[in-house]
């Protein structure tokens, strides 16, 4: 119980204190003035103006509550690392066995994981979270065991007691890192691109390791490693070449030397998108007709193509007298366009060409080979091509994949997508509705009739025959469109249809897009789990095997998801880079850095966190040199020493119950001043 006087004035005290000065002014006149009562009668105001405030006495019945230590637990990735675990455990056991020997003590628990999305050791925000949860006044300090390695030391803090680091690691604990300083997004394929790195030494390096050239590999897409030396602690620029369009994973791997803390930091994965610097085309049109313009218009619509268009617009039967200097300025370039720089062409297209013998079967064949070698050809067949001077029957023939039968379809049709179409990406998703209000699309009107065909048929034209045709010859692609009239899609005729996107679909397809692959293995990771897509034109596909960083194997059956694409998920909350492999397709992908922040500096240190302990009076101990002892200081004092760590006891209480009574009683007050008023006219009687 404790006990305090309270006032509760009957008057505002501006008015008791100026009753009191007026009290004290006649007071003191009556003094001047000589007159024997003045004391009397100035203990008289004194008790009045006493009264007025109404002094009473509190009486408080007061609880004691227990001071509460925080201690924050770190279990980060980086604390289990090298036996860190074992001394965080051991160290948080000791502490709360000496908090509970303390009287009038107890110890609230945080254990701290891993921040997600690659956030690392969000230590401080832990120790805040607590804090709020718990009354200022009744904190007594906070212990922190971890290793010192916090992400985000710009969040305030305010500690109304001691903060403490335990600290775990070894002092001689040492560790390399490879640092990827700057990195491109996108590269040109065929061109190096370069990679700017550098090799950092961490921690007390042993004799005969600091310094010295350690062993780098670089691997695309998973493909064969190549080897390099490079020195330490000096940033070295790298060169790699990008093979394909789209994306590249580049993996940058440190050797791995025994005694270092870890490998987790040893490599490195840059994602680098692979563009084409300029798309070349060679368009070679036969003589003049109305879908000339179409093939012309999605070329250079697209301002990364170079078009180089050869047309015939005088074939050498045509006699009209006029003087061939008039016809032309310079002569077309064919010896260098089809021998010299053919392969500079990532497409040529043949536009209802025929053979006339104005391109000799010399550059046909240089054609053939060109494909073979990886070139790409496109050929949309018109009316000649069903004739005596169709280009099939050249060096280009061997490698068409539908021979002509001589026949001529005029009739209409609408053009079909096959069942194997469906499934293919240049044609997937293009159907035309079967039901409802929108229209079909709209019919062609010629189609030239093949045989022997090859390769895989996508579209279907009239009396279901073969219209769209894909093949693959050795490294090259051949395309064949048994028909002249899809520019009346264009001109919307009956309603057209998707030219437009059938035709870039055909064309990037051609030029080995990898989104257009038929058969393809991919992932995609979101949300912690990894998508993985089979896209296949065969009716199953074989399981998955996915080798996660840590080296573990998960098997994955996909299932159909759609006409072609099969899938599957999984959970990956590890980020690194991930390995999947079919028997037959292999694919690498990357989920987050494949070293994560909690791997980028791995020696243990309490530098990091001594401005934010050294204010509040706390200290940093190495659970290597001993569990420490936990004592109580009081408030102000060095709360840390030698194997010890110091509280400060906050001496919080729970008021259960107030009593106020008055000192004195209003009718002894009366008394009190009508005694003294007249002992003061007694006294001044007397005299």
């Amino acid at each position: 119980m404790t006990g305090e006087v309270i006032f509760d004035p009957l008057l505002p005290w501006p008015v008791i204190w100026g009753f009191a000065a007026l009290s004290a002014g006649l007071v003191a006149l009556a003094l001047w003035r000589g007159l024997a009562g003045w004391a009397w009668r100035g203990l008289a105001a004194a008790v009045l103006v006493a009264a007025l405030a109404q002094p009473a006495l509190q009486r408080e019945e007061r609880e004691p509550l227990t001071d509460i230590v925080i201690l924050v637990i770190d279990e980060t990735a980086s604390q289990r690392l090298a036996g860190r675990a074992e001394q965080t455990a051991e160290a948080a056991a000791r502490i709360a066995a000496e908090v509970a020997a303390l009287p009038n003590t107890e110890l609230r628990q945080v254990t701290l994981a891993d921040a997600g999305e690659d956030a690392g050791t969000l230590l401080l925000g832990a120790l805040s979270a607590a804090l709020a949860e718990e009354p200022r006044a009744r904190i007594a300090g906070a212990i922190l065991v971890s290793d010192g390695q916090a992400h985000d030391l710009d969040l305030p803090v305010d500690m109304p007691a001691p903060l403490h680091l335990v600290q775990t690691g070894l002092a001689s604990d040492w560790d390399r890192r490879l640092v990827i300083e700057t990195a491109p997004t996108f590269g040109i394929i065929g061109e190096p691109v370069s990679i700017l790195m550098r090799i950092e030494e961490q921690g007390a390096m042993p004799e005969g390791e600091a310094g010295r050239d350690v062993a780098i590999t670089i691997a695309v897409d998973g493909g064969p490693a190549q080897p390099f030396r490079v020195p330490v602690g000096r940033s070295l620029e790298l060169p790699v070449t990008l093979d394909h369009a789209g994306q590249n994973v580049v993996q940058v791997t440190l050797e791995t030397v025994t005694g270092e803390l870890t490998d987790r930091n040893n490599a490195a994965v840059i994602q680098i998108n692979g563009v084409r610097d300029r798309l070349r085309v060679l368009l070679v049109s036969g003589e003049p007709h109305a879908g000339e313009r179409t093939w012309r218009n999605l070329l250079k619509s697209d301002a990364a193509v170079d078009l180089v268009h050869f047309t015939i617009l005088r074939p050498p039967e045509k006699q009209d007298g006029v003087p061939v200097s008039e016809l032309s300025l310079i002569a077309f370039p064919t010896r260098e366009l089809f021998i010299e720089k053919i392969d500079e062409f990532d497409l040529i297209i043949f536009d209802r060409y025929r053979l006339r013998g104005i391109l000799p079967s010399i550059y046909l064949n240089n054609i053939r080979d060109y494909v073979s070698e990886g070139g790409a050809v496109l050929i949309s067949a018109g009316p000649e091509f069903a004739e005596a001077e169709s280009i099939f029957y050249s060096g280009l023939g061997e490698i068409m994949p539908g021979r002509p039968t001589a026949r001529v379809i005029a009739e209409g049709f609408t053009p079909a997508i096959t069942d194997l179409g469906q499934r293919h990406p240049v044609t997937e998703g293009l159907a035309p509705p079967e039901a409802g209000d929108a229209p079909p699309w709209g019919r062609w009107l010629r189609q030239i009739d093949l045989a022997e065909t090859r390769g895989q048929v996508v579209m279907a034209g009239a009396e279901d025959r073969p219209l769209l045709l894909l093949d693959r010859v050795g490294e090259g692609r051949v395309a064949l469109l048994a028909s002249d009239h899809i520019w009346l899609w264009g001109r919307g005729f009956e309603g057209g249809g998707p030219q437009l996107e059938l035709l870039r679909r055909l064309a990037h397809w051609m030029m080995k897009e990898p989104e257009l692959e038929e058969e393809a293995l991919t992932a995609r990771g979101e949300g912690g789990e990894l998508t993985v897509t089979r896209r296949s034109l065969s009716d199953s596909v074989r399981d998955v095997t996915v080798t996660a960083p840590d080296g573990a194997e998960t098997v994955l059956q996909p299932a159909e998801v759609a006409p072609g694409r099969f899938s599957a998920t999984m959970a990956a909350p590890e980020p690194g880079l991930y390995r999947l492999t079919d028997g037959e397709m292999e694919r690498v992908i990357a989920l987050g850095p494949a070293a994560p922040r909690e791997f980028e500096e791995t020696i243990a240190t309490g530098d990091k966190l001594a401005p934010v302990i050294a204010p509040t009076n706390g200290g940093i101990l190495r659970i290597e040199d001993g569990a420490p002892d936990i004592r109580a200081v009081r408030e102000g004092r060095v709360a840390a020493g030698r194997g010890w760590l110091g509280i400060t006891p906050r001496g919080a209480y729970l008021t259960t119950d107030i009593r106020v009574a008055p000192l004195l009683p209003a009718w002894a007050v009366l008394l009190l001043v009508t005694g003294l008023v007249l002992a003061g006219w007694l006294r001044e009687g007397r005299r």
